[in-house]
């Protein structure tokens, strides 16, 4: 049977709760930003739909679809079926920020078109990452009335914690990459100007920072929960 370290217990407790908290406050944040460049109209008038075509053309990427998904915020590209699926706000969307995460995702596009590693690892990564997620999940709950009987439930549990956790700290490098060449053909192709690509700028960073806080708090829960499996008697 296992015993939390407590002083590292009540430490890192706090830790993963401020983590949560800031999480919270950085997701408002971008929801907040988003809604603000929102009603920013491009001077250009294109649509989010216009801007992502234009960028795949530009990088002669003509075996990927730009398709509108369902959801708020939902955007996301596929690599296996070679999809930019753009949430109605975006795909429809004649402003800022529908521009810039337009081009944030045909950014992954272009990653998966010069077989950038990154994107590549994250993509073998999926299947596994799938299962570990289960496994976290069912781990989580079998270890709150299990676990002094089976404390092998905790190893099994970090095991899958350190997979989930790997996959977000792979897709930081995934994200900042793919938000730098949007920006960087948002600003080389003039679909932005002035205080347009700085407004593209800042909500791609707060996009971003969605996926810092989640990695670090993955990383803070992983290593909580390998301190109290050390901590066993």
């Amino acid at each position: 049977m296992f015993t939390k370290p407590k002083k590292m217990s009540v430490g890192y407790l706090v830790l993963i709760g401020a983590l949560a908290l800031v999480g919270f406050l950085v997701q408002n944040r971008l929801k907040s930003k988003f809604h603000k460049y929102g009603q920013v109209g491009l001077s250009n008038g294109m649509s989010g739909y216009q801007v992502a075509t234009a960028m795949l053309n530009h990088y002669g990427i003509h075996n990927v679809s730009v398709v509108q998904g369902e959801g708020f915020l939902s955007d996301h590209y596929n690599p296996q079926t070679k999809t930019v699926a753009l949430s109605p706000e975006v795909y429809n969307g004649r402003s800022v920020a529908a521009a810039a995460v337009a081009a944030h995702e045909c950014g992954h596009a272009v990653q998966d078109d010069t077989a950038y590693s990154m994107l590549r690892l994250r993509s073998a990564l999926v299947p596994v990452v799938k299962i570990a997620a289960v496994a976290q999940q069912w781990g989580f709950m079998a270890a709150i009335f299990l676990l002094g009987v089976f404390p092998q439930l905790l190893l099994i549990l970090i095991i899958a914690m350190a997979i989930t956790t790997l996959f977000s700290l792979i897709t930081l490098p995934v994200e900042f990459d793919a938000s730098r060449r949007a920006l960087v053909w948002l600003d080389n192709t003039g679909t932005t100007h002035g205080t347009e690509y700085d407004y593209a700028k800042d909500s791609l960073k707060w996009a971003a920072m969605t996926y810092l806080v989640a990695a670090l708090s993955s990383v803070a829960m992983l290593v909580y929960f390998i301190l109290s499996y050390f901590g066993r008697e």
